[in-house]
């Protein structure tokens, strides 16, 4: 019987361009193949072994015959393709109108309210890489003290700030301040603070950013599971995705490696209910900077990592390792991309080599826990918990 599970975002691993990615201007995007492709083929040998290879056509890994773990792949229902949106689905919530873009920046109006309330002008106002936009208004924002505001494809209020002129502490009062300003037609789905250091030529972004999202409209899995005494436990960045609506614990990290031997850690401790990890170097350091060779060193230290990973999994666990968007950096775009995401299943009470296909929502991920912990509620998904469950996973 299954009394744990925890899954794990790989965050920004497509594995291929959905059937409707021109509309997003992501024809050709293929994060996991155009990465193999340009460095003449990858090995993950331990991600092979689940049933990578068998998802998808990758050079370099190679399909196997009896994969250890249970696979498919999974297609976006909702509008969009930002983080928020990917992991709501994920926990039963479809979006049918996608968060608001400001592609030109933002409107004055918005602009205006904002600067009243922090009794400063800004800077920026449009749509840019946050390295970029740094580099290039850094110098004015050190001699006015003016914010640098930006946003990008996602729907993303973002405030950058270097800490010698903005403390953290009022950078992130800025933000509660965006948060309630951006209301209505302008709700986007997260502001996110974005403090620096540094000096010109050579600024560098702190491990101080801070995100506030929009509260889920409805309950997820994640909520019931709470309402049913069990432990909902996050790290990364998933407690903000979810404006910590459903979640028991939080553990947030600062990159890969810090999630990872926080996963461990969790692991020992004897819980009943859900463990949610979101990875976040792989979409963050390499997908959004084009450095498909960063983003394979990436997914090799994830690799390496699973043996000790399976060591650490009780009999009575359940792990899924999927993804929440692309993030190709082979693109042209430094954007998410619009594709499918893996999904791979594993545990001591899980079967091996079923071909779970293509899933038509996240949402089945959310429909699979609530069948195995008996919930009532979640609307949207069809559970895979039968497929994937031995006899001695049943309950």
């Amino acid at each position: 019987m299954i009394s744990r599970i925890l899954i794990i975002i790989l965050d920004g691993l497509g594995v291929g361009e959905l059937p409707d990615a021109c509309d997003y201007g992501d024809e050709g995007c293929f994060t996991l193949g155009n990465i193999a492709k340009i460095l003449q083929g990858i090995e993950l040998p331990n991600l092979a072994e689940l049933g990578l290879g068998n998802i998808v056509d990758v050079k370099g890994i190679e399909p196997v015959h009896t994969p250890q773990g249970c696979f498919g792949k999974m297609s976006e229902k909702s509008a969009g393709k930002d983080t928020i949106t990917g992991h709501w689905e994920m926990a039963g919530l479809i979006l049918d109108e996608p968060f608001p873009l400001f592609s030109q920046g933002f409107p004055a109006e918005i602009i205006q309210s904002f600067e009243k309330a922090i009794g400063r002008k800004v800077l920026g106002n449009k749509a840019a890489s946050g390295t970029v936009v740094i580099e290039e208004l850094g110098q004015k924002h050190l001699e006015t003290g003016s914010p640098i505001v930006y946003t990008s494809a996602d729907s993303v209020f973002q405030i950058a700030a270097h800490v010698g002129v903005v403390p953290e502490e009022t950078l992130y009062q800025w933000c509660e301040t965006a948060r309630k300003i951006l209301k209505g037609e302008y709700a986007v789905g997260r502001v996110i603070a974005r403090p620096f250091t540094g000096y010109p030529g050579s600024f560098i972004r702190t491990p101080g950013r801070k995100d506030y999202p929009l509260k889920p409209f409805e309950k997820t899995v994640l909520d019931y599971l709470k309402e049913l005494g069990r432990e909902v436990v996050s790290i990364g960045k998933i407690h903000d995705i979810f404006a910590g609506s459903g979640i028991t614990q939080s553990y947030p990290t600062k990159g890969n490696k810090e999630g990872l031997e926080t996963i461990t850690k969790v692991l020992q401790v004897p819980t009943e209910g859900l463990i949610f990890a979101n990875l976040v170097d792989f979409d963050m350091l390499y997908g959004h900077r084009n450095d498909p060779f960063g983003y394979y060193q990436a997914l090799k230290e994830f690799d390496d990592f699973l043996p000790g990973l399976y060591d650490a999994l009780k009999p009575s666990d359940m792990m899924i390792i999927t993804a929440d968007h692309g993030c190709d950096p082979t693109m042209e775009s430094t954007d998410h991309t619009r594709e499918y995401v893996p999904l791979l299943v594993y545990g001591e009470n899980i079967r091996k080599g079923v071909d779970l296909g293509v899933r038509e929502t996240f949402a089945d991920v959310a429909a699979s826990v609530a069948e195995i912990f008996e919930i009532k509620g979640v609307k949207n998904g069809t559970s895979f918990a039968r497929e994937v469950l031995t006899e001695g996973g049943l309950s």
